[in-house]
């Protein structure tokens, strides 16, 4: 078993949120360009989609070697963006990849949804350690994370249909995960008589 590790919380937060930052800026330097590879004409979006791919697997690897450690929520991620990014490719089709948003954050909301109704908080199971709380709070913030990942989900749906490709790219890039950080902030601000003092914990 790999052993966890720390790891400055800047350099983590660029290896977490720098693909898909530069996965948007390679977009707009290809969005207009098309790229003809074995008689195909392909995209500047799908090009970007390809190299997005391995941009984040070398990520997530440096990640793994600095951490020994990634989180399940990391690992289902990658094998979305890595099967959507290769139907996208396959088929020469951007809607495969606009449509892995979706399907993510309903797993997510599915998987949440199915602790519920089991009485179980599936979030606990994965955050209890970097946020202590009351199963109570757990409960809440569960149930209402399970709300707000539906609604990103149906949220995308209605962008990338009705919306031009470009708006897509710059909504899914910093719009839905700033709305995520600030609601989840927002639900932890609001539980916090929940939250377990560690120092308290350890009397």
């Amino acid at each position: 078993m790999s052993e966890k590790k720390d790891v400055n919380p800047i350099l983590r937060q660029v290896l977490e949120l720098g693909p898909p930052v530069v996965f948007f800026v390679i977009y707009l330097k290809l969005r207009d360009e098309s790229f003809t590879f074995a008689g195909t004409e392909y995209s500047g979006f799908i090009v970007a989609t390809v190299l997005f791919v391995p941009l984040m697997l070398g990520a997530m690897a440096i990640l793994w070697h600095l951490t020994g450690k990634l989180s399940r929520m990391q690992i289902l991620t990658a094998f979305m963006v890595i099967f959507f990014g290769g139907l996208t490719a396959w088929f020469n089709d951007e809607r495969f990849f606009k449509m892995k948003t979706t399907i993510v954050y309903g797993i997510f909301a599915a998987l949440l949804g199915l602790g519920l109704l089991r009485g179980r908080s599936y979030l606990a199971y994965v955050m209890a350690d970097m946020l202590p709380m009351k199963e109570v709070g757990w409960m809440i913030l569960t149930r209402r994370l399970c709300f707000g990942f539906a609604f990103l989900a149906g949220a995308n749906e209605i962008v990338w249909r009705t919306l031009s490709t470009d708006l897509w790219v710059k909504i899914e890039t910093f719009g839905f995960p700033i709305i995520l950080f600030l609601f989840l902030w927002w639900q932890v601000m609001g539980l916090q008589k929940y939250l377990i003092d560690p120092a308290d914990s350890d009397l």
